[in-house]
């Protein structure tokens, strides 16, 4: 079966991690990366597809040249003689049904979860919810989303929740390196503090204003602390500032996008997500899976992979206070650090493998080219 991923990548980031996981473990399956440009952006995320041995392919059109668009992509779906079209985000879900229907090919969209971020997302955001409507299947990243997914029209008969999976074979050599790797960021004449980390795109519906917000409760109990929150995004200068604002230029570090956030978020003492939504969040599968307790809000699927006292601690959105007594609580024990870290670990190898969630994709690819139901 020849399987055609299409995306918008802008960096290698969680989604991207997702698709190639699944890709590596389909072996007896030919899987294409098809991603628009980007104004180049896409190069990061195409690299390391070829880098695992998987075709890759930059689309020369994009909008708002949609007719160009349209005629490149069907065209190579054609020449890739493809089975299935799995198109993730909206332009690609929106864009990519259309030419699917133009060589009668079934499209499978992936629902990771919508961010309201701005004006112009939200008019895409909610041009993708009537569009899904349209497709032969959604999956649905958790059953957050796949809630969200019906909501939108979606009916059960044409959705399925395929969770994300965890990197787990990914973080135990990563992590025998040891917190050294902190030490580029902090004085070298002292020792290395404790660390809370934080990773995601600067935008608001991440919450990291929340997080900084929490930072000086956190220091009055825990003075040692230190934050590290990596990414970009257009919240950065309004973080920044607020830095400034709360003196904490030297304990709020924001290094910005890194193509090593593995080898710092095993070695984290705790992994922080202060979202105000999510799909299923892959930093929050990534720290479990690295044996890393996580503290995060209770919001869309994240419930689904962090168990409250179990595996890491849940708190309510948007409550700075909150946020830091869970904090706090954790590193103030060594003990429970371990035992939640420990937890984590066991749960991802029991629920969130990259095998299991192949074999799921393996019977929908089976279903789906062999329906006679497919929407017109």
């Amino acid at each position: 079966m020849q399987i055609v991923h299409l995306t918008a990548s802008t960096f290698f980031g969680g989604p991207e991690r997702q698709m190639l996981g699944l890709a590596d473990q389909l072996p007896n399956h030919g899987s294409t990366f098809v991603s628009y440009s980007e104004g180049g952006r896409c190069g990061e995320f195409l690299t390391e597809v070829r880098k695992r041995r998987h075709p890759a392919v930059e689309l020369a059109c994009d909008t708002p040249n949609v007719r160009e668009s349209l005629r490149e992509l069907t065209e190579l779906l054609q020449s890739r003689a493809a089975d299935v079209l799995v198109t993730h985000t909206f332009k690609p879900n929106i864009l990519g049904r259309i030419a699917a229907r133009r060589v009668g090919l079934p499209i499978i969209s992936v629902s990771r979860g919508w961010t309201w971020e701005n004006l112009k997302v939200r008019a895409y955001e909610t041009m993708d919810r009537v569009n899904l409507r349209f497709v032969d299947h959604v999956v649905a990243v958790s059953v957050g989303q796949g809630e969200r997914v019906r909501k939108a029209g979606v009916p059960s008969s044409r959705l399925s929740v395929i969770r994300n999976a965890a990197r787990l074979n990914d973080f135990p050599s990563v992590r025998a390196s040891g917190r050294e790797v902190f030490s580029e960021f902090f004085p070298a004449d002292k020792p290395l503090p404790v660390v809370v980390l934080a990773a995601g795109r600067l935008s608001s519906e991440k919450g990291f204003d929340v997080l900084l917000e929490a930072v000086p409760a956190v220091l009055k109990r825990a003075p040692d602390a230190r934050f590290i929150l990596f990414g970009e995004g257009n919240e950065r200068a309004k973080l920044e500032t607020r830095v400034a604002e709360l003196g904490l230029r030297d304990k709020f570090l924001m290094p910005g996008l890194t193509a090593e956030l593995d080898r710092y978020l095993a070695v984290a003492d705790v992994v922080v997500l202060p979202s105000y939504t999510e799909g299923l969040p892959n930093v929050a599968l990534e720290a479990s899976a690295a044996g890393v307790p996580v503290v995060a809000t209770a919001v869309g699927g994240t419930p689904e992979v962090i168990r409250h006292e179990e595996t890491g601690l849940l708190v309510p959105s948007g409550q700075p206070q909150k946020l830091a007594e869970a904090v706090i609580r954790l590193l103030q024990s060594d003990e429970l650090r371990r035992t939640m870290g420990t937890a984590g670990q066991r749960r991802m190898q029991a629920y969130f493998t990259f095998e299991a969630q192949a074999r799921q994709y393996e019977t929908l690819f089976k279903k789906i080219t062999t329906a006679k139901w497919r929407s017109s």
